[in-house]
Order: C-alpha cells, then structure tokens, then sequence
C-alpha cells in the first residue's frame, strides 16, 4: 500500500485595498498605487481591488477569509511628504468610541479596522491573520485630482514594497535609496 503524498493546500489569501479619495489629492495614494500594482503579474491568492471611500465594504471584505490584508493608503505620520511607511495594524490599537457615527464615505482604517469585531460577529466572518498598512506621508488633501510631486514619486516605492511583500519580486533598489520607514519585509 502507497501513502499518498501530502498535498500542498492553496495559497494563503491576500487582500490589497487601496484607500482613499481621487478628489481630495494626495488622499487618492491608495487608488492610484492599486491601480499601478495592477500592472504585475501577481502570486495566486493575491486579490487587489480599488476600494476608495468604501469603508464599510472594506470592513465586510476584510472578512472574507483573508490571511493577511495590506491596506494603501495617505497616512499623516509627521515624515516627509512622499516618504512611505509600512505599519503592522494587525493588533486593534483600540476600538471606535460608541457615540461616533458611522459614516461609510470617511471611514479611516483606523475605523474599519476597528468595525471589524462587530461585524464578525454578526457574520461569522473572521478577522485576517496579519493587517498591514502601506502608508503615503501626504503633502496636499485639498479639493483636487491629482498626486501631488513627492507622493507622485513615492507610487513606485509603494508598489515595489508592496511586490516584495507578496513575494511577487524583488525589484532593483531605487537609484535615490529607500525612503521607507518601519519596515517589516516579512513576506505575506
């Protein structure tokens, strides 16, 4: 009698959501570095969509059975504009104060990450395994379309890391040098 050889199971789901809003400028980072990352061939399981201000749906989707979520997004940090970040959010840093309403139009992934218990109880959906988050430092959410010049430049960083996450690439250094900050290169 043969024993059968173990089989691999499928790979690990991956959810990438590019956050934000196209009309108020260098908050549509998220859209935009989604939209280039489309642009690579990608590993199986790895699902990349263009969430914008769907906050609510993000929540929902995050639930789906994901092991990890890399949410894209303009993060106010304090750096230089342009200089991206990579946060592991996968511990809620807290959870939503109960008067605050909800709004599924300006939801931040603060806000989603914390709707993300209730809603799982509600849906036996589970929370993803890891949540990270590849942050733009912005210069300028005024009323506009459009990236401005340093986060414009830091699209490419953005998707370079984001390949490298996935286990998709490994992208030549930048002739400029990384400008990243809180790096965790640990593959999905």
């Amino acid at each position: 009698m043969n024993a059968a050889a173990p089989v691999a199971g499928p790979p690990a789901k991956t959810l990438i959501a590019g956050v934000g809003n196209i009309f108020l400028g260098d908050d549509g980072f998220g859209v935009e570095a989604v939209r280039r990352l489309g642009e690579h061939p990608l590993p199986d399981g790895v699902e990349v969509v263009d969430i914008g201000v769907r906050g609510v749906h993000l929540a929902y989707q995050m639930l789906d059975g994901y092991h990890t979520v890399l949410l894209v997004d303009a993060s106010a940090r304090g750096g230089e504009p342009g200089t991206v970040h990579l946060l592991d959010a996968t511990t809620p840093a807290g959870t939503r104060p109960p008067d605050t309403a909800l709004d599924g139009h300006h939801m931040t992934p603060d806000a989603v990450l914390a709707l993300l218990d209730t809603l799982s109880a509600g849906t036996d959906g589970r929370r993803p395994e890891r949540v990270l988050v590849v942050g733009c430092e912005p210069a300028d959410v005024a009323e506009g379309i459009g990236l401005s010049e340093p986060v414009a430049a830091a699209v490419d960083e953005a998707v370079e890391l984001i390949l490298r996450l996935v286990g998709a690439a490994e992208p030549a250094p930048s002739a400029a040098g990384p400008h990243t900050t809180e790096r965790n290169t640990t593959p999905c």
